[in-house]
């Protein structure tokens, strides 16, 4: 057995209830000062766990005391922990008939699964048993899942809630509720399903709310949902974690899989565990059909994969089977895959935000790790949106240096590897047309991706990206040679000819050649200040730092919403929302002639015949020239049988609809027959009935026994009178059984009267 400090070994016959449990102590800043008991804490200590997060240390003492929490943090600061080690402190003991106590609701199954994993390793010695319910599974297994009532139910919004509206769930039993990656929900569209949820749910609950960032909407749903929630913000130091390396490479369309291809053969190892992020499913497969072409242990994860594929991916690559997991961005929250060394983002991603999730994959609970970024000519606005959210300086590497963060690969590697890959498309059919695929899937990808700030887009004009040189992490000691070529093949590059077309071509006595040479002496100096200003501009690095702002929610409305704040020390909520005040415009009051009178107001009220008024009341039906436009207007009005008129319909086919995880769209009040169907073919009610008779007979046995019936004929007066209580209705296992029997004594006989025949 485990040994613990501050614990002795558990006496024979000791029930649960009276296990020692640790005095809180002041001096300890481990989980044995939180005042947990014995099962929660021999399940933290065997999982690994010795010392807690920043964002533990705040929010399971105030959970454990049975306050509503809604705790901000960086991705992979152990925010999981925070809720089911009060979780489990709360439940303690398995309840067999009291329901479903305590619901998690995930964004992702993969992030479900994952909470499953966890609940079960940190929660073994408790004896809590654990379910999950999520899209995509067979409904009617997840019915007999709440037939038996389950303490924990991890499960996503859209089929939790179809599952509710099936079985009439009432959730009276639910004490203690996660809404984990909260913002993730909202952004998904779950609002309406999150709301119905809350409806179903006891008014007396414990509820507590996680989230990477803090937007308007969440601290609406905070407000309504939850009783005098605490907040606490441990995100205002920075997005990203200390111990994450992230290296830009600037890399040409045609040159990004080789240049795919040079990190994952050439500069990282492969005993290491390396996340790639592509844009769609049809890069996914491209990529993953490239890498097994070159011997590159590789997996796929992607929305429109089969659940139980997914599945067996996600585990193989966790096990260390393949070392490299090409994904989408279903996979860039929530997922924890232990001791991932690297994330590369092969299409660099439009929103600040998902790169922070992304690369958040890595470097997680104090372990190192690399974000590397392959960033292409379209993609450099977005690289300095990026810069500017996290609030640091966007500097280019000069050539021969080794300042900056934003690099390319040297160009022999990338040649090498794109030589493998023409030969490997020369060779295979299929990779060329995947190939084309990807690329139609691209345009359509930049066809719905969101712009960049206008900002951005004039800025980055200005930075010499394609004068960046070798970034330093491919530099390699004594290679001098590489260096000075590309230097040359950069100068050769960046060439442009002294004179114009016409001074080139040209005759030197010709009418062309002479005005071009004069209008280039009359404005010699302007040319000269040109070239001055862009020599300049060539070897200067953009290191320009603005602090970023929070948009989502004002202070007005946390201090509304939440009675009390946990931050960092020595920082205030006030220094979060300070904003720059912008100077006012002086206006000459005399000089001034504004656009309209002053007396403008007056002078339309006190007007007759207004005709801009009297055109806005004014309205026109014309009658659609279309199908759809004709069938929209009948549907826009309908004959109400109680009321004896035509009432307006909402035009929105989707209002009082709720989305499903299949992406179908059904009515909020759906409640299709399959679970009533589910109860008759499987007999649950009868089950349940042979079930409480067991339970009847062991009862009389047990009465018996205290009634100490020892002599024969009692005993057989006991067993009558068992037998007559028994329904005499069979169940279809006993109706199979007899037919079976009396199948066989019909072939028995069938074989005695032929044998008969032939004698």
């Amino acid at each position: 057995m485990l040994e613990l400090p501050g614990f002795g070994e558990p006496a024979e016959g000791e029930d649960d209830s009276q296990k020692k449990v640790v005095k809180p102590s002041k001096k300890s800043g481990g989980f044995q000062s939180m005042g947990l008991s014995f099962t929660v804490l021999k399940g933290i200590t065997k999982r690994g766990y010795k010392i807690p997060t920043p964002i533990q240390r705040k929010t399971i003492p105030i959970a454990l005391e049975s306050r509503d929490v809604v705790a901000m943090a960086r991705t992979g600061s152990g925010k999981t922990a925070c809720f089911l080690i009060p979780l489990f402190e709360k439940l303690k003991l398995r309840s067999a008939k009291a329901g479903a106590r305590a619901l998690i609701l995930s964004p992702t199954r993969e992030l479900a699964l994952q909470t499953l994993k966890f609940i079960k390793e940190l929660g073994r010695f408790t004896d809590l048993k654990s379910a999950v319910i999520l899209g995509g599974d067979s409904m009617e297994s997840q019915f007999s899942v709440i037939h038996g009532n389950p303490d924990i139910l991890v499960a996503t919004p859209g089929r939790f809630l179809h599952v509710c509206i099936e079985m009439d769930l009432k959730l009276s039993s639910i004490e203690y509720v996660v809404f984990d990656e909260a913002d993730r929900l909202f952004e998904m569209g779950f609002g309406e399903q999150l709301n119905n949820i809350v409806q179903r749910l006891p008014d007396v609950r414990q509820t507590l709310l996680f989230s990477a960032t803090l937007p308007k909407v969440l601290v609406e749903f905070a407000k309504a949902g939850l009783d005098n929630p605490v907040l606490i913000r441990l995100d205002v130091e920075s997005k990203l974690p200390s111990e994450l390396e992230l290296v830009f490479i600037t890399v040409r369309p045609e040159e990004q899989v080789a240049a795919l291809l040079v990190l994952l053969k050439s500069h990282i190892d492969l005993n290491q565990q390396t996340v790639v992020f592509a844009a769609t499913k049809h890069h996914v497969e491209y990529l993953h059909m490239i890498l097994d072409y070159s011997g590159i242990t590789n997996t796929y994860i992607y929305s429109n994969l089969d659940p139980s594929a997914r599945k067996i991916h996600a585990a193989k690559f966790r096990q260390k089977k393949a070392s490299v997991l090409v994904v989408t961005d279903v996979a860039a929250r929530g997922l924890d895959i232990p001791h991932l060394d690297n994330v590369i983002n092969f299409n660099f991603p439009a929103k600040s935000k998902l790169f922070v999730h992304r690369v958040g994959r890595c470097a997680r609970a104090g372990r190192s790790g690399t974000a590397y970024s392959l960033i292409t000519p379209d993609e450099y606005p977005y690289l300095l949106d990026l810069h500017l959210f996290l609030g640091r300086p966007l500097s280019i590497i000069n050539p021969g240096q080794d300042k900056g963060n934003v690099g390319r690969i040297p160009q022999s590697l990338l040649e090498e590897q794109h030589g493998t890959l023409l030969t490997l498309h020369e060779n295979h059919i299929d990779l060329v047309s995947m190939r084309k695929v990807s690329e139609n899937a691209y345009k359509q990808y930049v066809r719905s991706r969101p712009l960049a700030s206008a900002d951005s887009n004039r800025r980055i004009k200005e930075l010499p990206f394609n004068n960046c040189g070798i970034h330093p992490v491919f530099k390699v000691k004594g290679e001098i040679l590489e260096e000075e070529r590309e230097t040359f093949l950069g100068r050769m590059k960046d060439y442009r000819p002294q004179g114009t077309i016409f001074e080139i071509c040209g005759k030197n006595k010709s009418q062309d050649y002479l005005t071009m040479k004069a209008k280039r002496a009359f404005h010699k100096d302007v040319i000269a200040s040109h070239h001055n200003k862009l020599e300049q501009k060539k070897y200067e690095n953009f290191n320009e730092e603005i602090k970023t702002e929070l948009p989502e929610s004002n202070i007005e409305d946390i201090k509304n919403t939440f009675d009390h704040i946990i931050l960092p020390k020595k920082r205030k909520i006030d220094d979060l929302y300070k904003k720059k005040v912008k100077k006012q415009k002086i206006k000459d009051e005399e000089n001034y002639i504004p656009y309209a009178a002053s007396d403008r107001h007056t002078e339309e009220g006190l007007a007759i015949n207004n005709f801009q008024r009297e055109a806005s009341k004014a309205q026109l039906d014309l009658t659609g020239d279309s199908t759809d436009t004709l069938r929209r207007s009948k549907q826009q009005m309908k004959w109400d049988r109680k009321k004896k008129k035509m009432v307006a319909v909402n035009p929105d086919p989707k209002a009082g609809k709720i989305k499903t995880e299949s992406g179908a769209w059904i009515p909020a009040t759906y409640k299709s027959n399959r679970y009533a169907e589910w109860k008759e073919r499987t007999k649950i009610t009868e089950n349940a009935n042979e079930s409480d008779e067991e339970d009847g007979e062991i009862a009389k046995k047990e009465t018996n026994r205290n009634r100490q019936i020892y002599t024969h004929w009692a005993k057989h007066n006991e067993k009558i009178k068992s037998k007559k209580l028994k329904s005499e209705l069979k169940t279809t296992e006993q109706i199979l059984k007899n037919r079976k029997i009396a199948e066989k004594k019909k072939m028995k006989q069938n074989k005695r009267l032929r044998r008969k025949k032939k004698n």
